[in-house]
């Protein structure tokens, strides 16, 4: 993984270097395996903002912000990006996001973002965006929802992909950072905001506390889409489901410690949002071997693969598709309905997903029909 890492943090494609977990027996190599998860047309439900900044850009705001920790020089990233546990990447994290001052920076990474989607045939992203961060930085909250609308119709009419977005609040700011970000979204509310979330630390961050927030943001017509059970047990994601409605969740890495939770998302069709990379890097599984995402799988559970952070964990969702392939052991077919577990699970409108779903059977007949 450290080799995927670097890879991804000098700008080259990642590739899956999996050496603990068996080979697919449904393609020939793993070169015929990344192959065809590149051409497959995929949407991306658990993606963050700031965090996919490419290393690229990265370095270009380092750059013009000297005054910042991060480092300037593509190369160094990769060890910066290297992380001890959960609370060292949330440092790091925040570092980048102090290299995003004002709009111009917000519109330029919003843009290069869609630009690196489009690269892995990503049709549709709901990218989840903590404004919080950006306006207690100095930015003016109607600059900030300016510059991404500005970057999503741009995104949409030169590289056909297709951005919503979540405002999450940031969980470790507490209750100020609540307010902030219930207010923008349902006073400020830019056309493509979709839904409403809840990120950062779980330790120490009691979901009940949220609750009037997500309760205003759904009676404003905003989905619900926590993070839970990522760094903590099942307990934290029922606390999502029954304290902030939540209709998918973030991670919910220890959602199998609880059979009786894992039925009740399967009856209801909650999914949950698996990045299995972040979830190593982070230290929530102890490696891609143990990660729980069969046990999900086994119980009826939908799954949708994101790529969390993804320069930042040396991947991107291309190699999250390979990796899920390769632990679930799916043949074409079968990397084919993760990809439509995605579409059915985002946001979308009925008719966009039907397309959508359409473009992707018509890749898989053709893929069939060719070997």
């Amino acid at each position: 993984m450290a080799g995927a890492r670097r890879a991804a943090a000098t700008g080259g494609s990642p590739v899956p270097d999996l050496p603990d977990l068996p080979e697919s027996t449904h393609f020939t190599d793993a070169a015929d395996l990344t192959g065809f998860v590149a051409g497959l047309p995929k949407v991306e439900l658990h993606v963050h903002h700031v965090g996919s900044a490419s290393p690229r850009i990265v370095a270009e705001l380092a750059a013009r912000h000297p005054d910042s920790a991060v480092p300037a020089d593509v190369a160094a990233l990769a060890e910066f990006f290297t992380f001890r546990d959960f609370a060292h990447f949330l440092e790091i994290y925040l570092s980048v996001v102090d290299l995003v001052r004002d709009a111009e920076d917000v519109r330029l990474l919003t843009y290069e973002i869609a630009r690196e989607m489009a690269g892995q045939n990503i049709r549709y992203a709901e990218l989840t965006v903590t404004p919080f961060s950006s306006t207690r930085r100095g930015i003016p909250d109607i600059a900030f929802m300016e510059a991404i609308e500005d970057a999503r119709k741009a995104a949409a009419a030169e590289l056909g992909v297709s951005l919503r977005w979540c405002f999450d609040i940031p969980g470790e700011a507490g209750l100020e950072a609540a307010e902030e970000t219930t207010r923008m979204a349902c006073g400020l509310r830019p056309e493509g905001l979709v839904s409403f979330g809840l990120g950062g630390p779980e330790i120490g961050v009691p979901k009940p506390q949220f609750k009037p927030y997500f309760d205003r943001a759904v009676a404003e017509g905003l989905h619900s889409v926590p993070h839970a059970g990522e760094t903590t047990g099942p307990g934290s994601v029922w606390d999502a489901l029954t304290y902030l409605r939540a209709e998918r969740i973030g991670h919910g890495t220890s959602a199998p410690q609880d059979p009786r939770l894992l039925e009740y998302l399967a009856e209801r069709r909650i999914a949950l949002e698996v990045c299995p990379t972040s979830n190593v890097a982070t230290r929530a599984v102890p490696d891609l071997a143990a990660h729980p995402v069969r046990e999900m799988v086994r119980a009826g559970v939908p799954v949708t693969i994101g790529s969390d952070d993804p320069p930042m964990f040396g991947t991107d969702l291309n190699t999250e598709y390979a990796i899920a392939a390769r632990l679930l052991d799916l043949d074409a077919a079968g990397i084919a309905a993760l990809a439509r577990n995605g579409v059915e699970a985002s946001f979308l409108e009925a008719p966009a997903k039907a397309a959508l779903n359409g473009e992707i059977d018509a890749y898989l007949a053709a893929h069939l029909s060719a070997r």
